[in-house]
């Protein structure tokens, strides 16, 4: 008799199955074609980059980005619209660096750097010293005192061509650009030189954060060009008296008072299950901040927008929320964590675009077995946009910390080839930006918040 029964009731399952997945094709191709034929991301972003411009946490340029962002979700018409008090680091760089390489035989040679975000100042006038090169943490160990101190720290591992994903090459190459600094000081150097995080070979020194150890002397960081860094290890090899000498301004002001910007669309059956999606508004001062984070910032926008225009109704509260201060402390992600914590929300998943505005080719999924088998089943209905890849688990430095509340973590995934090639740079341009590949990543992630929306996680 059971048998019997699931025989008869297997076809109306499968019957409800087919519907229900030709229903969620029919919405998605709704929303990418909203978001093609009438999306507004785009120049949204031209607007954030170059009537902005660059968003150094705690500048008036960052100030402005809240302010503008707010009124565009406003004017879009979220249910709620609020900010989010956080206090932020304010670092300035001050006048435009200069390093040259002082050689004994043929000269000098003037090459490009940056200070890396945090450093301190050099001391008036500059540093110059002799140069010891290495290429990762553990060589550096090796040397000790003896072979460093009273030196500039030359780091210069240079990205792993063998990787495929090009966030991974910078994984393993970025702890050098974090604690090189402090790690130098352990062993008495003067300073320290960084090779540029990218994997192309350009002038443009690429900046970033850097950390300091308060157990060790601090001791100012820049990053040089690939090109600069190339010609700095051919004359040591010539000549290892080889000396450095390098100017920056750059300083640590007191924290400033900013927001994370937040807009809401209320569920309609579940109200208190929370879906946030995001990117961060704050930028490097080097360029105008447009593939890190502009693309993820009016993406999301964008979705809510489309959801606005189409009159979709989400089950599950959704949440699009601008971070304030990524780039050099994740202030905003930690006050919107603590808050959600604080009041008791049931956070139950979240995405964020924070890996420029190129192709989407997926997602990083990261959660449960059981609930990224859910939502890597979902693959199907991406593969129409070009989207197939759900094999990563990255989520994104500002949803991070709602993990500790049981949130599975979303990553939009574009092609990664190219990003790194402008990364924290001057190039970071609104130029750079493809409107069709932006408007594509937006397309995904709506399609993602609606999916989530409908039929939750669990």
């Amino acid at each position: 008799m059971r048998k019997n029964i699931f025989i008869t009731a297997l076809p109306l399952f499968l019957a409800a199955s087919v519907f229900s997945q030709n229903k969620d094709s029919v919405v998605m191709r709704n929303i990418a074609n909203e978001i093609m034929l009438r999306g507004e991301c785009y120049s949204w972003l031209d607007y954030l980059s170059n009537k902005i411009g660059g968003r150094l946490t705690g500048s008036p340029q960052a100030a402005a980005a809240v302010e503008y962002t707010y009124q565009l979700m406003e004017s879009i018409g979220a249910d709620t619209v609020f900010k989010q008090e956080c206090m932020v680091p304010h670092w300035v760089r001050g006048i435009k660096e200069t390093a040259k390489i002082l050689t004994t035989e043929s000269g000098e040679y003037a090459v490009n750097i940056c200070a890396l975000g945090k450093s301190i100042a050099t001391p008036l006038g500059g540093i110059t010293a002799g140069v010891i090169e290495v290429h990762s943490i553990d060589e550096l160990n090796k040397i000790g005192k003896t072979g460093i101190e009273g030196k500039i720290v030359f780091f210069n591992g240079a990205f792993d061509e063998t990787e495929i994903r090009t966030f991974s090459a910078y994984g393993k190459a970025v702890i050098q650009r974090r604690d090189g600094a402090s790690k130098a000081a352990k062993y008495g150097a003067v300073g320290t030189i960084v090779r540029s995080m990218t994997n192309t070979l350009d002038d443009y020194p690429h900046t970033g954060a850097m950390q300091y150890n308060d157990s060790f002397p601090k001791v100012p960081c820049c990053a040089i060009s690939t090109i600069g860094a190339e010609l700095l290890d051919k004359q040591l090899k010539l000549d290892p008296k080889t000396k450095f000498h390098f100017e920056m301004s750059c300083q640590m002001l007191p924290d400033e008072k900013s927001y994370n910007v937040v807009g809401e669309i209320r569920g309609s059956e579940h109200p208190d299950e929370y879906i946030t999606i995001g990117g961060h508004l704050d930028s490097w001062d080097q360029g105008q901040g447009s593939q890190d984070d502009g693309a993820g910032v009016v993406q999301t926008l964008e979705v809510l927008r489309t959801f606005k225009a189409l009159g979709i109704k989400p089950k599950r509260t959704i949440r699009f929320v601008m971070f304030m201060n990524e780039e050099n402390g994740a202030r905003g992600a930690l006050k919107y964590a603590e808050l959600a914590k604080q009041n008791h929300e049931n956070q139950i998943a979240a995405i964020e675009s924070d890996a420029g505005g190129y192709s989407p080719r997926g997602f990083g999924v990261d959660g449960t077995v059981d609930k990224r088998k859910k939502i890597v089943g979902w693959k199907d209905l991406f593969l129409p946009y070009g989207m197939y890849d759900f094999s990563g688990d990255e989520g994104g430095t500002d949803i991070e910390p709602l993990q500790k509340l049981g949130t599975v973590m979303i990553g939009l995934a574009p092609d990664s080839q190219r990003y790194f090639d402008i990364h924290h740079t001057a190039a970071d341009t609104f130029d750079k930006v493809n409107k069709r590949e932006l408007e594509l990543g937006a397309a995904g992630v709506a399609m993602m918040t609606y999916l989530l929306s409908e039929y939750g996680v669990n």
